[in-house]
């Protein structure tokens, strides 16, 4: 089963739970890393996240994860916030972005850069329009690596 069939499924299953605690489920990620699978439930609200509303979103979807039985393969379930510097995957994460600074990382260089960073123009799943200094910049989704809000510290 590939990773993104069961993270579209275990999305749909712990919405609802995640939300009548009052959390936004921000995304879920099922990776190999090494030999070790890992799912990972991101959560946030408006006033952040700390330890205890991770221990408690974990403590509340543990077992409603092993009786749906998604995996079978052994992994380890993390809950975390998705932190400062967020990876935008989605489309309700760069639709929240528009008009925001971001950070583009490309498999292959645009204007001999790898990395791009600018205020967010347009998006759609095929391409995401960004403006550098006074350059619009066109990219295509298959061309980007990984996309980053941006915190000024």
């Amino acid at each position: 089963m590939a990773g993104n069939n069961i993270e579209t499924k275990v999305e749909e299953l712990l919405k609802p739970i995640i939300e009548k605690l009052q959390y936004d489920l921000y995304d879920v990620i099922y990776e190999k890393e090494g030999k070790n699978y890992y799912l990972r439930i991101v959560i946030d609200k408006p006033e952040g996240i700390d330890i205890n509303d991770c221990e408690k979103v974990n403590n509340e979807i543990n077992d409603i994860l092993d009786e749906a039985d998604y995996i079978k393969d052994q992994y380890f379930l993390e809950v975390s916030s998705p932190g400062l510097e967020r990876v935008l995957r989605k489309e309700k994460h760069f639709q929240s972005q528009i008009g925001k600074e971001i950070s583009v990382k490309l498999f292959k260089p645009i204007n001999k850069q790898k990395e791009l960073i600018g205020t967010l123009v347009e998006y759609n799943k095929e391409w995401l329009t960004i403006k550098v200094d006074d350059t619009t910049i066109k990219i295509n989704s298959k061309d980007i690596a990984v996309t980053k809000t941006i915190f000024n510290w």
